[in-house]
Parts: structure tokens; sequence; C-alpha cells
């Protein structure tokens, strides 16, 4: 057997199985890395001198390179229009609001619409969202409403021809107004301007398209690089979970929580082959392409980085349960350092501690790359080169590589050559396998969280660390503790919900019936309602509880950032303290929707609800209740109110994005005197921009109601099995001031209900009315209703019992109903002969529940009933959430085009007026005490 030299040689003399040596590179190639190279060197030169490398004062006050009077950084800022949001933070607020872009469907004509160009796109879950190509600029009144292809495209593309003797630091050649930005230089820059909750939103938004996510954000300006851990937090995956014995499961977890091999991909000085393209090819099956990391050879990729050298990203790999599809049996995390090594030794050195392997691609090995990686002498991280070597350096490439391999313990099988004959997919297959193995070894495993401890000792700031964060986990902490049983924890400390709540939701039912049904025996209301008063003179006995006193002191605290860090810690250890639920098999849950086949796929939810914020609040709410209820009886003066403060706490966060409960869940009755201080505190609030729509989404379970809005409007209402609303909840989305005249509106508060069950008459029995309720309810206060239909085209009885109910009060809304349909995502819309059928269908269910409501119009149709026609786009068709498999899958085009577009025609009814006219907030609560 050849000794590990000689085997070294062979490879780098191009006789390896995999390939021959590559050609020279370009001329200006070498130059440019020569130039780098030099400049490097001079730091480097001498055995006794000490090793410096990446961002540090030495290379900034180089002496033989002029200084700049603006860094690169606050170049590219003002060039994208962030100057302004380097000291005021921009907010999720900020990217939230409706304008009249928001309506539109045009290509961004100048650097400064690329920012919200790209939230725009991936708040719409596009995958066209790192695309940062330009039109040629024209009058902002001749840009074009509809589509982009009204338009004369001229793509104008960054010129690689450049003077390499030019000062190549200089940032004087910096893109021009019609030069497309790198779209790693715009996520760079975005996320340095935007506070720590809209870089949480954009990598969650980011996450959900599958692009690589940044890990190290760098700051070069600054020489400070953050670690990510907070903006990574809120990202939740499923995975199939296979232990050594036993049956597999599906597990849910926070990305940054389970512990999994690592595996860095770095470039040193010149590489031929192109990092990013290699590992979308290691992550990709073999009949699909996925494009995680950005790279050269996509759209613009070629435009010349500015400011994210030195970004780490980070991808995994999550297994689905299905062998054709898994491309290793575990979790797996691929790490990208942006950049050379060199330049960013701080990132590498990183990278060497958290990873089970670091694959290094580079043409050739020098006298300065030896000394740079011998310096990792005694790491425990596996090193592997990926070699490219042009010609005239066999014989250095041969000498160093000898040298590094006892100092990295590498042998033969370390070194791997891919140049132009290479066959790619065998390569791929090569570097697949010694993933593969090394996973499969005893090998290093570290999750999200170790990566920011190891960050933190090498002096990288952590995004998680700053004070108001720290002070928020540390109260979310105290309430947690004490909880360990979710169900226990109710009982004991949210005693005015349970069984107390659901007796006084019984009376105030009864004593509501009676009342619209005109019953003269005033004798029966009175003794409901006192019985009303008992019940609700037994909740105010109690003192609210240790932690729900410790959740007021959160939501009180003086500091808006604080309140917003704790109301997200609040949100992640509710669920890390939940009991783990019973998971069925992938095919059954890594589906949109529960397969159709009648009432019986949408019965009762499979799982309990968990605990989660709206329990505290709806504890707030109730304490609330029953001291209105005793003030209006006169059993309780006003002046000894204790808790007429928690609707102001309530509202603002309402105001600060979090959704909050309409109506209960667990009884699906709505605390009229919570919702009246609410809306009246809303009134106050928003002063003279008051003028409200409301837009709600309805119909049955699965159908992915609470997605839709969440893309549309980038909400936050809770999705997915067992998380989704039992009752109702609702988000206020701002109209920003300028289009606010042109919509006709201020705000939009949106509403997300509960699944209703589809089926026929044999739903009509309690919880058929009190779905009817909630539906009307609801519908009654909407401007806009989204009805979201089962592929079994079956209309909730509830829906039609509402149709009926408030057609006799005269109140009609605008409907716009979606059908959703995941098996055929290329379908772009139904054509009119489609949707006049699902108009048509009198039914079953507009029968039984015009008799369940007593009368006798119950065999007309959808379209007489609701005005629907089918020529004006009334029924739309979506097609399915995912592009492939879940949970390697990304959000497909067709989805988010089709929901750009129903945005688009919700906002075009209300700005026309075809909904009801917009109200004002006191109109909005006499509705709710009359529905």
């Amino acid at each position: 057997m050849a000794s590990p030299g000689v085997e070294v040689e062979l490879l780098v003399r191009g006789q390896s199985e995999l390939g021959e040596v590559a050609p020279e590179i370009k001329a200006s190639e070498r130059q440019a890395a020569v130039a780098i190279a030099d400049l490097e060197w001079r730091e480097m030169e001498g055995d006794d001198c000490e090793l410096q490398y990446g961002d540090g004062p030495n290379e900034a006050q180089d002496s033989d390179f002029p200084t700049v009077e603006r860094s690169r950084l606050q170049e590219m800022l003002s060039l994208l229009g962030l100057e302004t949001y380097q000291v005021q933070k921009l907010g999720l607020q900020d990217a939230l609001q409706i304008s009249s872009d928001s309506m539109r469907n045009w290509a961004p004509q100048a650097p400064k619409d690329l920012p919200w160009n790209f939230l725009r796109k991936l708040q719409a879950l596009s995958a066209e969202a790192r695309n940062t190509t330009m039109v040629l600029d024209v009058p902002s009144d001749a840009r074009p409403v509809e589509k982009e292809s009204q338009m004369e495209e001229e793509v104008i593309y960054w010129d690689t021809v450049d003077d390499i003797s030019a000062d190549i630091y200089s940032f004087s050649e910096l893109p021009t107004p019609d030069t497309p930005v790198n779209p790693l230089d715009l996520l760079c820059a975005l996320l340095l301007s935007s506070d720590g909750f809209l870089q949480q939103e954009i990598v969650l938004r980011m996450s959900l398209c599958q692009f690589a996510l940044p890990l190290v954000l760098p700051d070069s300006e600054n020489h400070s690089h953050t670690f990510l851990l907070w903006a990574m937090r809120g990202i939740v995956r499923t995975w199939w979970a296979q232990p050594l014995r036993g049956v597999g499961s599906l597990r849910e977890d926070s990305v940054v929580l389970p512990r999994a091999p690592a595996f860095a991909f770095v470039r040193m000085e010149v590489s031929s082959n192109s990092k990013s393209q290699l590992l979308n090819a290691v992550l990709s099956p073999g009949h699909r392409q996925r494009d995680c990391f950005w790279h050269r050879e996509l759209s613009l990729g070629t435009s010349p980085r500015e400011i994210a050298d030195g970004l780490v990203e980070i991808s995994w790999f999550l297994p689905s349960g299905r062998e054709d599809l898994d491309l290793f049996p575990e979790p797996v995390a691929f790490l990208n350092l942006r950049g050379d090594i060199g330049s960013h030794w701080l990132q590498f050195k990183l990278l060497t501690e958290v990873s089970s392997a670091v694959f290094i691609l580079t043409d050739n090995i020098s006298k300065k790359e030896y000394k740079l990686l011998s310096s990792m002498k005694g790491s425990a991280t596996k090193y592997y080169f990926i070699l490219s070597p042009y010609r005239g350096k066999r014989n250095s490439n041969l000498r160093f590589l000898n040298r590094l391999t006892p100092v990295l313990r590498m042998d033969h099988s370390h070194v791997l050559v891919k140049v132009s004959s290479t066959d790619g997919a065998r390569f791929v297959r090569r570097v697949r396998s010694i993933v593969a193995n090394v996973a499969r070894s005893p090998c290093r495993r570290v999750s999200v969280e170790d990566m920011a401890h190891a960050a933190r000792k090498l002096g990288l700031k952590v995004d998680e660390d700053c004070e108001e964060c720290q002070r928020a986990k540390d109260r979310m902490e105290r309430i947690t503790r004490g909880i360990k049983d979710s169900d226990a924890y109710c009982r004991e400390e949210l005693r005015l919900q349970g069984e107390l709540w659901r007796k006084v939701a019984r009376v105030e039912k009864e004593l509501c019936q009676a009342q619209w049904a005109g019953d003269p025996a005033d004798k029966h209301r009175a003794e409901l309602r006192l019985r009303l008063l008992e019940l609700r003179t037994q909740q105010s006995g109690h003192d609210p509880a240790r932690g729900v006193q410790e959740f007021i002191a959160g939501i009180s605290c003086p500091s808006v950032c604080e309140r917003q860090y704790f109301l997200r810690w609040m949100e992640w250890g509710l669920a890390w303290v939940a009991q783990p639920r019973p998971r069925p098999p992938p095919e059954t849950v890594l589906t949109l929707r529960p397969k159709p086949g009648g009432a019986g796929d949408f019965g009762e939810p499979l799982w309990p609800e968990p605990l989660g914020v709206e329990h505290f609040l709806r504890e707030m709410g109730q304490f609330y209740e029953a001291e209105s209820c005793l003030v209006e009886a006169g059993t309780l003066p006003a002046s000894q109110r204790r808790f007429a403060h928690f609707p102001g706490l309530a509202l603002e966060l309402l105001v600060r994005g979090l959704p909050l409960e309409l109506v209960d869940g667990s009884t699906r009755s709505p605390p009229l005197h919570w919702i009246t201080g609410l809306l009246k505190e809303l009134q106050v609030r928003l002063e003279r921009r008051s003028r409200l729509v409301v837009l709600s989404a309805l119909g049955v379970p699965g159908t992915g109601k609470s997605t839709l809005l969440n893309t549309m409007f980038g909400l936050r209402f809770a999705t997915g099995r067992g998380r989704g609303p039992r009752g109702a909840f609702m988000q206020l989305v701002a109209v920003a001031e300028s289009f606010s005249q042109d919509l006709g509106c201020d705000h939009i508060l949106v509403i997300d209900s509960g699944g209703l069950i589809g089926g026929t008459l044999a739903m009509a029995g309690e919880r058929f009315e009190l779905e009817a309720s909630l539906a009307t309810l609801i519908m009654g206060l909407s401007n806009v209703t989204v009805v979201s239909l089962a592929e079994t085209r079956d209309i909730p009885p509830a829906i039609v019992h509402a149709f009926l109910r408030l057609e006799k009060m005269g109140h009609m809304p605008n409907y716009q109903f979606v059908y959703q349909n995941v098996h055929d995502t290329s379908v772009p819309g139904p054509k009119l002969w489609e949707r006049r059928p699902l108009l048509e269908q009198p039914a079953e269910v507009s029968r039984a529940a015009a008799q369940v409501d007593k009368q006798g119009d119950g065999l007309r149709t959808l379209a007489d009933l609701a005005f629907c026609d089918p020529d004006k786009q009334h029924v739309w068709h979506v097609p399915g959430l995912w592009h492939g498999v879940p949970p390697m899958a990304a959000v497909s085009l067709g989805y988010s085009e089709a929901v750009f577009e129903l945005k688009r025609c919700l906002l075009e009814n209300i700005r026309n007026g075809l909904s009801n006219p917009n109200r004002s907030i006191q109109q909005l609560t006499e509705l709710v005490r009359l529905l």
C-alpha cells in the first residue's frame, strides 16, 4: 500500500479517479488573489512574526492604501436608502404596513426599492425574494399596476471587466442605481438596519422558503460580528426521528435546540469550484435541485459582494421518514462561510470549533496557506480538501499537503480533486458519503445554542445577550418553572377558567337567547341575571395567582422592547413545558390538511388545547369581566376597581402585533365586557386614524386559513395541528397614512377563526349551535369574509346558517371563497364552469341550516344568497402550499403568486367600496353587543 504522501501526490497530479488537473485559472482572478495575498502576506513575513488575520485594526490602518471618506457599509446603506435606520432601527410594524405597493406587482426600479421589494416578496413566501433585478427608472406615474410583463425591461448587470490596477479596497465603484446589488449584500444591509423582531421575522420567512439562514452577521465597519441566536429561536421544524432501536416518530422542536453533526464549507484564497453550488447539490435528491445557498450561477449571482464577506450561513437536512427522499438518516447542519478564511479568521475559528468536519475549497496551497492551517494543530475537527489545482503548482501543492498531513491528522481520503472533467454527480455522491460516514461515527454534535456559547468565548456578540432580552427570559423562567403539568396548572393557577367559566358562558348564552326570542318572561331573565351575578361573585373572590401576577408585571414593563421580548419568551417557554403529544406517521401529518371524506374527517381536535399566552390573557379578561359585572350590578363601587387597566395592557400587545383572543376557544363564547373594553382603548389609542375595515377567515379545519392570512399580511396567527385557533383571534394591520385616503380606511382588523365542521344535518347539535353563533358573530363584524374550503367542497352548515341570519339583518359583507388543492400546483386558477357549481349547490347544508333557524328559504343557492357573481372572481383556486414533501419542501411559487392576487383583489374591493363601508370603533362595539 502506498504511503499517504505518495497517494496525495497522485491526487494532486490529477491521476485520481475523480478527474484531471484543472486548466489555468483566469489571469484576472489570479491577479486579484495575488493583490489580496500580498497585503495579508506582510503580516506573516518572517518566522518570528505573529500571525494576524481578519478585520483587525492593522488591516484597516495600512498606510499603503488611501483612506476612504465613507466605508463600504455606509455606501451600501446609502445606496439602499437604509442610512436613516442605523439609530432608530426598522421595526416589524414598519415592514407590515399596507401601502400602495401592496397592490402592485412591479419590479424595483432603483436600489432604494430593493429592501422593500425583498420584504414584500418574503412576506408572500416567494421563491424569487432574493432576485435583485431592476428595470430602468421611469416616472412614478408610469409604473404599471397589474403585471410586470407589461413593462419593457432592460436589465443592466455589473461589469466584471474591472481595472485590476485600481485600488481594490476603494469603494468608489459601488453599483450605480441601475446596477443589481448582490442579494447577500442586500440581506446583510437589511438585517443591520432592523431590530431583533424584524430580524426574527425575516429569518423565519427565509426558513419557510428553504433559503440558507444567516448565522453570523458581519459588520466590518465596527469590527463587531453578531451571532444571530435570537433571530433563529422562533423557527420550529418537524422531522422524522428514527432511534437505533424501536419505532420512529415525528419530532417537533426549535431549530436552535437539537444537537446534530455540523459540516462547514469554506474557501481558502481562490477556488474554481463554488461552495454554494456544491452544498446545494449535496442537499438535493437526484431528481430535484434545491437552491438553499445563493451562488454565482443563479440570476445576478455574479454581482460582486461588497459587505457580505464574513457572513456565515446555515441550513439543515431534515429527514421525512421516506427512504427515497432521505439523504441522511438524521438531521445534519451545513455551514457556509462567505469570503476567504484568511480574511475572516474569527469566523473560521468558530466553524472549526463547532463542526464535525470542515471542507476547505482551494485551487492551490502555498507557504502562507500552510502557516495558516498549521495553526489548527491539535484540533479535533476533521479536515477535507477539495482542490482544483492549476498548472505549475503541482510540486508546491504536494510539498505543503505532505507537511499538513500529520498536522491535521489527514490521509489520502481527505483530499479530493474536482476539475472541469470530473463527473459532477459522482463527486457529489462522494462528498455526501463522507458526510454520512462522519455523522455515523462518534463525532461532535452541537446545537445552535452550543454554537452561540462557542461564539461568546471567541468574542463574538450574541444578539440574545442584551439586558432587556435576558431580563425578559428570567421573568419567563420564573413563571414556567412552576409548570410541571399543563392541565394541572390551568386548574390550580388559572382558576377563573375551566368549569366556572363554562357555567358563566352557558348562563350568558341562555340570557342572550331569551333576549333574541323576545321572551316576555321577565322572571326567567331575572333568574338568569341573578345566577350570572352569583357566578361572577365567585370569580371575584379569587386573586390572580403568582404566575399571572408575574405575567401582568411582564406586560406592564415600561420598556416596549422588553415587553416584546417577554411575550416571545413566554410563547417558547410554554411550548417547551407543554406535555408531549402523540404524533401519527409522516404520511398523515406532512400534508396540508386531512384527506377528503366528509364530516368524520373533520371531527374533534386530535389533541387538547395547548397552554399558551392566550390563557394568561384570558384569565386577565375574566377578572375584568367579573369586576365589570359587579360594578354594573351596583355591588362594587367603581372607585374600588383593581383591574380596570387590563384592557389597556392587552391593547398595547395588539398594537405591537400579538394576536388577541376575540372568542374564547374553550367555550366559543365572546367575553363582551372585555372586548368592549379593548375596543374603547383602541379608540383612544388610534384617535384620528380610527377608520376600520374588518377582514375575517372562516372554513373547515386544515384548509390553511391561518397560513393564508399570515402570508397575505405577515401576521402571526398560530398554525399547525393542535395549535390553530379554537375560537377567534384578531390582529391589527396599519395602513400607511399616504395610502389610507385612497384605500378608505386607516387600519384593517384581521380575524382568524377556528375550524368549522363540514357535513350535513348530523351536525345539528350543541356544537353546531356554538359554531353557528361563532360564524354569525365573525361574519357580522366583517366587511370582507374569506371562506376557506376543503377539497370535498363541503360548505360548513354553520356558515350557511350565518348567511341566512345575516341576510335577514340586512348585513351582507363581501365574500371570497378560497378552494385550496394540495394535489395540483400547476393549475393557475379555476375556470368559469368550475366556479359556478360551487356557488350553485343548494344544498343539503343550506336546507338543514334553514330548518335549524326555522326559516323556509333553505333551497336557494349560495350565489343568490351571497350575491356572488362567478364572473367577478368570488371563487379562488389556490395551489398547494408545498413544492415537494416537507420538511425539506419549499413553499410553491404558485401558492405565493395566487395569494398575492387574492390579497390584491381584497384590497381592491375595499378601495372600490364593494364591501360594506368602513366602520368606526364605536359602531364595531355596538355590533359586538348586537350579535
